[in-house]
């Protein structure tokens, strides 16, 4: 599985990106995905996950930040609104294998594979 992310850039405060996970290759079983972001100088942390029946959101993107898929499990979007310059950071969707009885996760040991990242800049 490979996984592309896009949709990163460059936004005013109060702006909103629509961030995308492509997964290609033999994408069975991506029940359980991810984004994660990290900022510089900072550790990368989850900041969404879903899988069936279960969304998580760190909380500092709650009521912001939407996570949703397509029916075919393929394709990962993070709707980002209201962002802030803190949301700065080089944003990272990720995949596990693990079955989706277990739900997901935002510790990023849940997961084994990594999409290359999208840089979003909030300027204020």
């Amino acid at each position: 599985v490979q996984l592309q992310a896009s949709g990163g850039g460059l936004v005013q405060a109060g702006g909103s990106l629509k961030l995308s996970c492509a997964a290609s290759g033999d994408t069975f079983g991506n029940d359980v995905m991810a984004w994660f972001r990290q900022a510089p100088r900072k550790e990368r942390e989850g900041v969404s996950c879903i899988s069936d029946g279960t969304i998580y959101y760190v909380d500092s993107v709650k009521g912001r930040f939407t996570i949703s898929r397509d029916k075919s499990k393929t394709t990962t979007y993070l709707q980002m609104n209201n962002l802030k310059p803190e949301d700065t950071a080089v944003y990272y969707c990720a995949v596990t294998q693990r079955s989706s009885d277990f739900g997901c996760s935002l510790s990023r040991n849940w997961y084994e594979l990594w999409g290359q990242g999208t840089l979003v800049t909030v300027s204020s």
